[in-house]
């Protein structure tokens, strides 16, 4: 298959390319679109063979349910049974954005859309070109993250482009790219609204809208044993070529640790990259060292993350040791992905 690469400007939308990427879904075809997030890989969400090619084209188990995208509150009703208040509350606060809510299904939604499960997943993207694009393929795209599964969310295009050409029938080179880490996943079918996977969309934000929210434990929980709430999140996911490391604790020891295994990767004759901050970065001696930008600021940090990981596969960097980061607010969503991509593989110091 060859794949059209169409570069795209969010300020300055061209919407004849729209049109023909809506074409494209419309007909059963895969797009890969920008969203604030990160990139998604769409198809039609009530085409049972659109979410086949979805989940043939990532490399995905079809047991891990794709996100409906939409880009109109009015659609939301035909894709579920109904609409709960606070599912509403959390609407005007935080649609259009990153943040999936989980509601009980409808008919019209295929069981290869929700990964066999009764419920369906749904976000309304703040990306002008992914509502746009949503508008022109009928309303209803599902879309995971347009990468080979497993491998770390693409927030550029030339990292698309590397994980599907050939798979799919267009990629949209977007810009806009602000957040850098999947949407925040929140399940309201139970009594109390849950969280399945952090993201920009904090457990502090949500009570402020809801009042009590809880918050899956397997999350950050390396310890515990109970399966994740959330289908997807029982696969490895954003993993780097290379072998990642984490290292918590004092920043001085954490420093002191990742040099000496650092050096000792040199000598079995490993290239090391090191995630560090701008505060630690010139105190490193790995072969590629890089600074997800200030500790104080989250927001850099997801936003850089993922990047950084593909970068240290372009590097060819076949050991990598990361710096922890603080579990409030944002940074769970952080260390939810670090963690993921490092199969949990943590020293503490």
């Amino acid at each position: 298959m060859e794949t059209k690469v169409i570069t795209i400007d969010h300020k300055n939308i061209d919407e004849t390319v729209l049109q023909e990427a809506g074409r494209i879904i419309k007909e059963g075809g895969l797009v890969a679109f920008p969203t604030e997030t990160v990139y998604g890989l769409g198809g039609d969400a009530l085409n049972k063979e659109s979410s086949r090619k979805i989940y043939e084209a990532k490399g995905r188990p079809s047991d891990n349910p794709l996100i409906v995208h939409i880009s109109n509150m009015e659609d939301l009703n035909s894709i579920v049974e109904e609409v709960p208040e606070d599912v509403y509350r959390l609407a005007e606060a935080f649609w259009p954005g990153p943040l999936t809510i989980i509601m009980k299904k409808s008919t019209l939604v295929p069981k290869e859309t929700t990964g066999g499960l009764d419920t369906v997943a749904v976000r309304m993207p703040s990306h002008p070109v992914a509502l746009k694009f949503i508008e022109y393929a009928g309303g209803y795209v599902a879309a995971p993250s347009a990468n080979v599964s497993g491998r770390p969310s693409p927030t550029r295009a030339k990292y698309v482009i590397e994980d599907m050409s050939g798979r799919i029938d267009m990629i949209l080179d977007g810009d806009g790219i602000d957040i850098g880490l999947e949407s925040t996943i929140v399940d309201m079918t139970g009594e109390i609204p849950m969280i399945l996977r952090p993201g920009y969309i904090t457990l502090d934000m949500l009570q402020k809208v809801l009042g009590e929210v809880s918050t899956d434990k397997t999350i950050l929980d390396i310890n515990c044993k109970d399966a994740p709430k959330a289908p997807g999140m029982r696969y490895r996911h954003y993993a780097p070529k290379g072998q990642l490391t984490i290292v918590e604790g004092d920043v001085a020891k954490t420093i002191d640790k990742i040099n000496e295994l650092t050096m000792q990767a040199h000598i079995k004759g490993k290239k090391v990259g090191i995630i560090g901050t701008e505060e630690t970065r010139k105190q490193y001696v790995g072969d590629s060292v890089k600074s997800v930008g200030k500790r104080s600021d989250e927001e850099s940090i997801a936003r850089t993350l993922y990047a950084i990981l593909r970068e240290f596969d372009d590097e060819g960097v076949t050991v990598i040791y990361s710096e922890s980061f603080s579990e409030c607010s944002m940074g769970q969503a952080i260390m939810n992905r670090l963690l993921k991509a490092a199969g949990h593989q943590i020293i503490y110091v």
